[in-house]
Order: structure tokens, then C-alpha cells, then sequence
């Protein structure tokens, strides 16, 4: 089994690797959406999650894509406030044994396997406005899976890295203060959102 996450610039870019994923067999309890809460409406002037909140959306979603999609709810992740997730790695950074030493996303997508700069480039990512799909596929179908999600354009985290470490970035830092978008961002963000 295989780790793969990509951010995606605009949540309909992803909601589109989302889409195809499933559409390709990947089962959607193996598939993970994480969006910065400006991507709906309805959640961006949510500053807390109240402890009813955490965790909706979390379930195993059934019935391709649109299960999974229809599964977003608002959670508090560590690091990053109120996100709008689905998935078993948003679960993973909510609960306490994610990444004892980063936690939140970053530690979830490190224990998965991924490479510690690319974690800390997609949370980053993610703070400013970015959505991140990551999806569990067997080893013989990580290459179909990659080229899927290549497909949608993602970012690069090795040219992100470099932007944000221009603006003197060292690395995601958990306690950083929220992202405030500006009004462009977040009509970016929030396009092609289902809500």
C-alpha cells in the first residue's frame, strides 16, 4: 500500500482528482480531502469548532466520490483551525496520535510516509488556501493513481518551498497565526465549491 498527497491550488481542481480517483477504483474510504475553511461560504467566518462540530464529516463515506464529498464537514486540526475535511487522513491529524512530534496534518502525512519538507509545503498549503488530496492505493495501482492526480494540475511542492521561502518561510509552524485570505483568494478558493 501507498501513500500518495497532492495539493491543488483551487478545491475544484481537487474535487476533480477526487472525483477521478474514484471513478479509477480507489475506494473512497482510502481517499482524503483537506480544504482551508474559506472554500465555503458557509464556514469562513468560523473561527472555533465547537466540540459538536469536531469530527463531522469524518465517517467512511460509500458510494464513490460524491459520498466522500457529501462526508465534508467542519473539524479543528491541529495547526490549521477550522478546515472543511473528509477522510481517514483528516481523522489521523484530529486525533492525538498523529505525528508525535509534528501532529495535525503534517505528522499524519509524515507517519503515512511522506517526505517531512513536502508535509510541511502542503499544511502550509493548506493555511493559505490550498486543498490536499491524499489517497492509500496497492503498489499496482500507484503509478495509474499519480498520473491521475497529475493530471489536475498540482502544486509543486519543490517550487512551492522556494516561494514561500523567498518570503522567509522556514517551515509550517503550527502556531502561526491564521491566514487571513484576501477577497481574491477567497473567490479562488470557493470556486466550483458544491455548497
Amino acid at each position: 500500500m501507498k501513500t500518495l498527497s497532492r495539493v491543488y491550488d483551487t478545491y475544484a481542481q481537487a474535487n476533480a482528482a477526487v472525483d477521478a480517483l474514484a471513478a479509477a477504483g480507489i475506494p473512497t474510504k482510502d481517499i482524503s480531502l483537506v480544504a482551508n475553511k474559506h472554500v465555503s461560504a458557509q464556514y469562513a467566518d468560523v473561527d472555533e469548532v465547537s466540540d459538536a462540530a469536531k469530527g463531522a464529516g469524518m465517517g467512511g463515506a460509500v458510494g464513490g466520490a460524491a459520498g466522500l464529498l457529501a462526508g465534508l464537514g467542519l473539524i479543528a486540526i491541529p495547526g490549521l483551525g477550522p478546515v472543511v475535511a473528509a477522510g481517514w487522513l483528516a481523522a489521523t491529524a484530529v486525533g492525538a496520535a498523529a505525528g508525535a512530534a509534528t501532529g495535525g496534518v503534517a505528522g499524519a502525512l509524515i507517519d503515512a510516509g511522506e517526505d517531512r519538507l513536502h508535509a510541511d509545503v502542503y499544511s502550509e498549503a493548506v493555511r493559505r488556501g490550498g486543498t490536499l488530496v491524499t489517497a492509500r492505493v496497492p503498489d499496482a495501482q500507484a503509478s495509474r493513481a499519480e498520473a491521475i492526480m497529475a493530471g489536475y494540475k498540482p502544486v509543486d511542492p519543490v517550487l512551492r518551498d522556494a516561494e514561500y521561502r523567498k518570503e522567509g518561510w522556514k517551515s509550517f509552524d503550527p502556531k502561526a497565526p491564521p491566514y487571513r485570505p484576501t477577497q481574491a483568494e477567497v473567490d479562488r478558493m470557493r470556486a466550483n465549491w458544491p455548497g
